[in-house]
């Protein structure tokens, strides 16, 4: 393990402790909850829309799990502030995995793309494409 892992793993650990973009939020356009019911993992994700209803103007988060899925959703509503619904749409679970920079095992994967599925699933939703009430990454 090198000194770029460790750095990745304070990373994961600050967003964890100290998550970006943390509460509710009034007014959203999109609302979508998800679970991971192997570990207990919930996260609420909150997207405001700007004039265009394609662009994020903002992303915040409600949640309860272990430390990948926390700082996964923390992590990722930074990266979304800008980009358009259709970016979010092409994006997999790579990019969550790169984005937190160290090595997951098969269950610790489905933590870090919880955020991502709620994300993409309220979307889905938003758009008319999905009926979800919930997302779950079982």
């Amino acid at each position: 393990m090198g000194m770029g892992s460790d750095m990745y793993r304070q990373q994961i650990l600050d967003h964890y402790k100290n998550p970006r973009n943390y509460g509710e939020l009034e007014g959203a356009d999109i609302e979508h909850v998800g679970e991971n019911p192997m570990c207990g993992d919930t996260i609420k994700m909150f997207v405001v829309l700007a004039d265009d209803d394609e662009t994020i103007e903002h992303v915040n988060f409600i949640g309860d799990g272990c430390a990948i899925s926390q700082a996964s959703a923390s992590m990722l509503s930074e990266e979304l502030r800008g980009k358009t619904l259709s970016e979010v749409r092409e994006m997999d679970r790579d990019d969550i995995i790169d984005m937190l920079g160290v090595e997951l095992s098969p269950m610790r994967i489905k933590c870090a793309v919880l955020a991502e599925k709620v994300a993409q699933d309220g979307i889905a939703i938003h758009e008319g494409d999905k009926e979800l009430e919930e997302t779950t990454t079982e």
